[in-house]
C-alpha cells in the first residue's frame, strides 16, 4: 500500500479533502500490504462525505484445485504447499492428513507425535512472523505513523536492535526444526500417509530441547513486548475496543476431547455470538456444515454455516457467518491445552470483558497466548520417550477413494478433500482455506473500519491504514483464498452511471 498511496495523498489529508470538495467521492487502496497475495480496497463515500460502502476485492485467481485432477494423490502434499510461501506447513500437513484418510491409514504414535511437533514448531514461527512483521508495526510504530517506517526496520528502531535479533534469530533456529524433518523449510516433503519420511535422531534430541525451552521464553517475552507497547497506551486500548473494530459473529475452531484449543487433530466446535455451542463436528462431515457463497466483486469465495443458509453480510444472534484464526479458537474453546497458555487466556478475557471477545483487532493478542502454547507443546513432545522412535510411518494398504484433512493453519482452519480413481489419481480436489472461512467477516470487518472512522470526507493516509488494519488482524492469505471450481470464472462486465445505477451488464463464459 505505502507507495501507491503516498503517490495518491502526499499531501495528506489536505490533498484528500481538496479531492473530495472537487467532486471525488471514491477512494482506492491498490495494492494492500502486508499481507499475502493481492488486494485492493475500494471505498464511495455519500454526499456528506461518510462512507456509503467499502469493498475488500481480491482480483487474482489462483486454480491449484484444477490442475491437481489426474495427478497422483501422493504428489498432494508437495503440490499444494506451493499455494503459499508463508504457511506451506499447513497446505503440506493437511494434505498429508488427507492421505491417510484417503487412504484409511492412520499415522504411527512416534509419526504423529514428530507432525505436531514440527507443526508446532510452524505456528510459533508463522505467528511471530505476523506479530513483528505484518501486523505488529501498526502497534509497535504506529497506525498514522509515516508508511516508510511502518516495517520491520521501523520495529527494530522502537523495540531496539538486540531485540530485533532476538527475534530474527529465534525464528531462524525454529526454521532449522522445521528443514530437519522436511528436508527444506518452505516446501516441506515430511508427510506421508501412516506417518512421516524422517524419525528424529536420539543425538540431535539435545539440541530441539533447547530450542524448545528458549521457544517458550521468547512466546512469554513477547506476550510482555505486547503488554508494556500495546496495553499500556489507552490509545490503542480504545483503539482495540472500538466500534469501528467489533462484530458479533460465530467462531470455529478445533478442540480436543476436553475442549481446549488444538492446531492439529480434533474435531471443529462452533459458538455462537453469545459463546454458546451450536455445532461440533469431525472433518468428514464438514460439507454438513460448511457451505460457499459468491458475490460478483471478488474472486474469494464466502464462507458461511450451512445449517443456517446465507442471510447475507449480517451479524448477531442469527448470522451464519462465522470467523477462524486466533480469535476464533479461543472464543470457540473451553480454554488452552497448556498451563501458561491458559494463565494468558485467562488474562485475556479477564482484560477485555469476558468470553466471547468481539474485537477484531484482538486477534493480534490472541495470537501471542497461542505461541505460548505452541510452545509449551514442543517441550512436552519432546519430553515424550517415544519422539525418538524409528516406527515412524505405517504402509498404506487400502486402495484410495475419498479423503478429508483437516488442521488449525495460524489463520484458521483449513479443510483438504480428495477423491481419487481405482489407481489413485485425483478426480477431485476442494480447499477451504482459513481466509475463505474468514472471507465475510473480513469484508464485513473493512466496511465497518472505513465507515466508522472516515467522517465528513476528511481522509488521510493515516485513517486508509487504519481502514487496513481491519484486514491484517486476519493475517489473511489471498492466494491461499482463491480457489475456483471448475477452475474458471466467467468474465462479467457491469456498467454503472456517475450514481452508480446499473446501466448494462455484459457476461462470457
Amino acid at each position: 500500500m505505502e507507495q501507491a498511496v503516498k503517490d495518491t495523498f502526499n499531501q495528506g489529508s489536505a490533498r484528500a479533502n481538496a479531492a473530495y470538495q472537487m467532486g471525488r467521492r471514491r477512494f482506492t487502496v491498490d495494492p494492500i500490504t502486508r499481507l499475502e497475495g493481492h488486494g485492493k480496497i475500494d471505498i464511495y463515500l455519500d454526499e456528506k462525505g461518510d462512507v456509503e460502502r467499502a469493498y475488500l476485492q481480491v482480483p487474482e485467481l489462483r486454480g491449484f484445485e484444477v490442475f491437481s485432477l489426474g495427478r497422483p494423490a501422493e504428489d498432494m502434499p508437495q503440490i499444494t504447499s506451493r499455494i503459499c510461501g508463508v504457511c506451506p506447513t499447513a497446505h503440506h500437513m493437511a494434505s498429508t492428513k488427507c492421505l491417510d484418510d484417503l487412504y484409511q491409514t492412520p499415522p504411527t504414535a512416534p509419526g504423529r507425535k514428530i507432525r505436531e511437533l514440527v507443526y508446532n514448531t510452524f505456528m510459533l514461527e508463522d505467528h511471530a512472523l505476523h506479530v513483528f512483521v505484518l501486523g505488529g508495526p501498526d502497534f509497535i510504530v504506529g497506525p498514522e505513523a509515516p508508511p516508510a517506517e511502518r516495517n520491520i526496520v521501523g520495529v527494530i528502531g522502537k523495540v531496539g536492535l538486540e531485540a530485533g535479533k532476538k527475534v530474527i534469530a529465534t525464528r531462524r533456529r525454529l526454521r532449522d526444526l522445521i528443514a530437519y524433518f522436511g528436508g527444506k523449510v518452505v516446501h516441506p516433503v515430511l508427510g506421508l500417509p501412516g506417518g512421516v519420511s524422517k524419525a528424529l535422531d536420539p543425538a540431535e534430541l539435545p539440541k530441539f530441547k533447547e530450542l524448545a525451552k528458549d521457544g517458550v521464553e521468547f512466546a512469554e517475552w513477547t506476550l510482555q513486548v505486547f503488554k508494556d507497547i500495546v496495553l499500556k497506551n489507552s490509545d490503542y486500548v480504545k483503539l482495540i475496543t472500538s466500534d469501528a473494530y467489533t462484530h458479533k459473529t460465530c467462531y470455529m475452531g478445533m478442540v480436543d476431547e476436553q475442549n481446549k484449543v488444538n492446531f492439529y487433530d480434533g474435531k471443529l466446535r462452533v459458538v455462537d455470538c453469545d459463546g454458546k455451542e451450536i455445532y461440533k463436528f469431525t472433518a468428514q462431515e464438514y460439507r454438513d456444515f460448511v457451505a460457499e457463497h459468491v458475490e460478483p466483486w471478488s474472486y474469494m469465495k464466502f464462507t458461511f454455516l450451512k445449517p443456517r443458509g446465507w442471510k447475507g453480510f449480517t451479524e448477531g444472534p442469527d448470522t451464519s457467518i462465522y470467523s477462524v484464526a486466533p480469535l476464533a479458537r479461543l472464543n470457540a474453546s473451553d480454554g488452552m491445552a497448556t498451563p501458561k497458555a491458559q494463565a494468558a487466556c485467562d488474562e485475556f478475557y479477564k482484560t477485555l470483558g469476558g468470553k466471547p471477545v468481539h474485537h477484531t483487532l484482538a486477534n493480534h493478542w490472541a495470537r501471542i497466548v497461542e505461541m505460548v502454547q505452541a510452545a509449551e507443546t514442543m517441550e512436552k513432545l519432546l519430553n515424550d520417550p517415544e519422539i525418538t522412535s524409528q516406527e515412524v510411518r505405517r504402509v498404506p494398504t487400502n486402495v484410495p477413494k475419498e479423503g478429508i484433512g483437516v488442521v488449525e493453519a495460524p489463520r484458521g482452519t483449513l479443510f483438504h478433500h480428495y477423491r481419487t480413481d481405482e489407481r489413485g489419481c485425483i478426480t477431485m480436489a476442494n480447499l477451504i482455506v482459513a481466509t475463505a472461512n474468514n472471507a465475510a467477516r473480513i469484508a464485513m470487518s473493512v466496511e465497518r473500519a472505513a465507515k466508522g472512522l472516515i467522517k465528513g470526507g476528511q481522509v488521510t493516509e493515516g485513517l486508509l491504514n487504519k481502514v487496513e488494519m481491519a484486514f491484517r488482524a486476519y493475517d489473511p492469505c489471498l492466494g491461499c483464498a482463491t480457489h475456483s471450481l471448475p477452475g474458471h470464472l466467467p468474465l462479467l462486465v457491469k456498467i454503472y452511471d456517475r450514481h452508480r445505477h446499473l446501466l448494462q451488464e455484459l457476461r462470457q463464459g
